[in-house]
């Protein structure tokens, strides 16, 4: 077994990040949405984590990112940044806050980094939202956008099925990436693209671009955690790899626990006053 331990313990922030893109160095993310996972993610030498709003599948157990909240996701974050001492911390907007008002996106955004004590925040969107990115940086919150498979669009895509096959999404995925890179964004998220699409955008874009689905030519790799060790059961896509099965590991520890007390053998005598 292999274990990596950062050798600059110095906290992560966007100027680092675009450090370890120029000389080559991969950049490591997780999500996390709670103190414990942070905390644990954190210590891993994680360079990013990202307060994901799929909070509402891992954490609530409902079947699309939509019905998570600003207050929720403000919540989690805030949960996540008490258990960080040297990742960067980056919050999703959740879907409704930050589309079709600026002012609105503005105002979110601002909630987030007071409330929560998140380092950034991350758009799902190009073009579209272009007016709610420029505004946001304006007032000096750190961005990240995100293109191809954008899970707050699901009902407009219809399936989780990989993006940008044909040329014509392909042209404009490359136009919103530059356009993303230009207003000022700090770092991009490809999720579900060809390998081949994702790496000229990597190549052509100054800002890390961090790859979920999206092969290993990117500037880093970002996955659920709760995915990448086994506690979720029945989601398999091909870009996961699963590092551990703590699935079965928690369900034999519990099933070991019920068994104690049904038989009276927890606690024993040295685990009483």
């Amino acid at each position: 077994m292999s274990t990596y331990t950062a050798e600059d313990q110095r906290k992560v922030t966007t100027r680092r990040l675009a450090e370890m893109k120029q000389r080559g160095e991969k950049i490591a993310c997780l999500t996390a949405y709670d103190f414990t996972m942070a905390r644990l993610v954190d210590e891993a030498g994680v360079d990013f984590i990202l307060v994901g709003d799929s909070a509402s599948n891992v954490m609530a157990g409902n079947t699309t990112t939509l019905p998570m909240t600003l207050d929720q996701m403000i919540y989690h974050a805030r949960c996540v940044v008490n258990g960080v001492k040297r990742a960067l911390v980056v919050c999703d907007m959740p879907f409704g806050t930050y589309q079709g008002n600026s002012k609105e996106a503005l105002a979110n955004a601002i909630r987030i980094m007071k409330e929560s004590g998140a380092e950034a925040v991350k758009l799902e969107g190009g073009a579209e939202i272009r007016e709610s990115v420029e505004r946001i940086l304006s007032a000096g919150i750190p961005v990240c956008g995100h293109l191809g498979l954008t899970p707050q669009s699901i009902n407009k895509f219809g399936s989780y099925t990989v993006r940008a096959r044909e040329q014509a999404e392909a042209e404009k995925l490359l136009n919103d990436a530059r356009m993303l890179d230009e207003l000022g964004c700090f770092a991009l998220v490809l999720e579900k693209i060809p390998a081949d699409l994702a790496a000229q955008v990597a190549r052509e874009v100054s800002i890390p671009v961090i790859g979920i689905g999206a092969g290993g030519a990117v500037d880093g790799q970002i996955l659920v955690a709760q995915d990448m060790l086994g506690m979720s059961k029945g989601f398999s896509p091909r870009f996961l790899r699963r590092y551990a099965d703590l699935s079965t590991v928690i369900n034999d520890a519990l099933s070991h626990y019920v068994s104690d007390v049904k038989i009276s053998d927890f606690p024993n005598e040295k685990e009483q006053y």
